[in-house]
């Protein structure tokens, strides 16, 4: 008896300890009350993501692919979003949890297994990966670069899955060691940039075999901000030296009244890192001297979105209060210009006000509002429900849901889907119902000692 209560005392003391080295908790799932209506309509929306990483994928490797085009490679970042979706599918009984740990589990191994090398055929270098891979064959594809910003995603899919995936069974354990693995040979340093401009110290944007390291680093503000708390978790010497460049290339901008927050235009620059890290009442010396936090930063560019599409300056068809979202996305392309009108294929869409708009050609994209649902509900699901009911019944529902993009000027609707923008949908919206991700993604050690080491608070 004395033996088992001294066990239990012991267990209770090493949680009490662990609880109390998480310094930047998580705040759990978003206080904001349904409807019935809305309720069945969100998890609509979340279901139909899901199936995406489903079926859009190589079940040998674990590879997501970018788009859901017959010809199209996998992207690293889709896979890195994959993983948290498959434990919300478990979560909601879309699939069992033994399901989703043993594809996490082939992903992990594949990727801990892949050739890191820097010939150009292999998978990955430095720890690092290719943005782009071959679906069958996992080796390097459309010549594409060694991506620090894209690793950074997968690396934050496998460190929420060495979090979720606890149990003591072959499969979980497997996950958690090969995660442990992949996450320690990442050779920041490499990535260093030592200039004399603005770059100085930043993270390099990538490197390309034969040629090296990108001229130009991560500088603020955009998707990111998650690289630079990987980074100061993991081995990156000087930590805050590479933060400094970040923060000081910060654009603080008021686009309307109230509004005022760090600019990007692409509404997926204040979603993704967002997906995994809960930034509220957290703040670095930057948002410190603001007086809010990036949360908050987010929730202002969403309505800065909405009042652009109120004004709609550029008079396009459908914007409105309850049409409006626009990010990186799929574009109907040159084919439809007429008059002055120009329209784009894939490109950086954004506004962050009627001063600061990137390739405003009318197209608009489900998941710059689907995946801020966590930061203004109460404009969110209305403007969701208002395009499914206005725009479904014309081509933007199939089978994933909500399509990647549509035009109401033009009546266009993108054909295929992306992975990264149906990631959002899926994580964010499950944020918002449960906060899933932020909880076991903001206990893991690494994610405490990068933000801790970057200056960050919590109030």
């Amino acid at each position: 008896m004395k033996i088992v209560a001294a066990l239990l005392l012991a267990f209770l003391f090493a949680d009490c300890q662990a609880q109390s080295d998480i310094k930047f908790a998580s705040k759990g799932k978003i206080d904001y009350q349904l409807s019935v209506a809305q309720e069945e309509f969100i998890d609509s929306v979340q279901r139909n993501a899901f199936k995406y990483f489903l079926h859009e994928i190589n079940p040998e490797n674990g590879l997501v692919k970018d788009r859901t085009a017959s010809w199209s490679a996998a992207s690293i970042a889709a896979v890195g979003f994959a993983i948290p979706s498959y434990a919300v599918g478990a979560e909601r009984n879309w699939i069992t949890r033994e399901e989703a740990a043993k594809m996490v589990n082939v992903i992990i191994d594949f990727f801990l297994n892949s050739r890191q090398d820097s010939v150009t055929s292999a998978t990955g270098y430095k720890g690092f990966y290719y943005h782009f891979l071959n679906m069958k064959t996992g080796k390097r594809d459309y010549h594409c670069e060694l991506s620090t910003v894209d690793t950074g995603w997968l690396i934050a899919g496998i460190i929420f899955a060495r979090q979720y995936f606890n149990l003591n069974n072959e499969v979980e354990n497997n996950i958690r060691a090969n995660a442990d693995a992949i996450i320690e040979r990442l050779d920041w340093n490499f990535f260093a940039m030592k200039t004399n401009d603005k770059y100085n110290n930043s993270i390099s944007m990538g490197w390309i075999p034969d040629k090296g390291l990108h001229n130009m680093g991560w500088v603020g503000y955009n998707e990111a901000i998650i690289l630079y708390i990987l980074a100061a978790g993991g081995n990156l010497e000087n930590a805050k030296d590479a933060y400094r460049p970040w923060i000081d290339s910060y654009e603080w901008d008021e686009p309307y009244n109230g509004l005022a927050h760090v600019i990007f235009p692409p509404m997926f620059g204040h979603q993704y890192s967002h997906m995994f890290i809960d930034f509220r009442s957290m703040q670095d010396k930057y948002m410190k001297e603001k007086g809010i936090d990036y949360f908050e930063n987010s929730r202002r560019a969403v309505l800065t979105q909405r009042e652009y599409a109120i004004q709609n300056p550029n008079k396009w068809k459908g914007y409105d209060s309850l049409c409006w979202g626009i990010s990186a996305c799929d574009g109907p392309g040159e084919k439809f210009n007429y008059g002055d009108r120009k329209f784009l294929g894939y490109a950086g869409r954004g506004t962050s006000g009627n001063k600061n708009v990137f390739f405003d050609d009318g197209t608009l994209t489900p998941t710059a509002v689907a995946g801020s649902i966590v930061f203004a509900p109460e404009i969110c699901i209305p403007t969701l429900m208002n395009i499914h009911s206005k725009y479904s019944k014309n081509g933007l529902w199939s089978e994933y849901g909500l399509l990647d993009a549509f035009n109401p000027t033009l009546n266009w609707f993108n054909p295929e889907y992306i992975g990264i923008d149906q990631g959002p949908i899926v994580i964010m919206i499950e944020n918002f119902r449960s906060g899933l991700v932020w909880d076991y993604f903001m206990k893991d050690p690494l994610i405490q000692k990068g933000l801790k080491k970057l200056g960050f608070t919590q109030n």
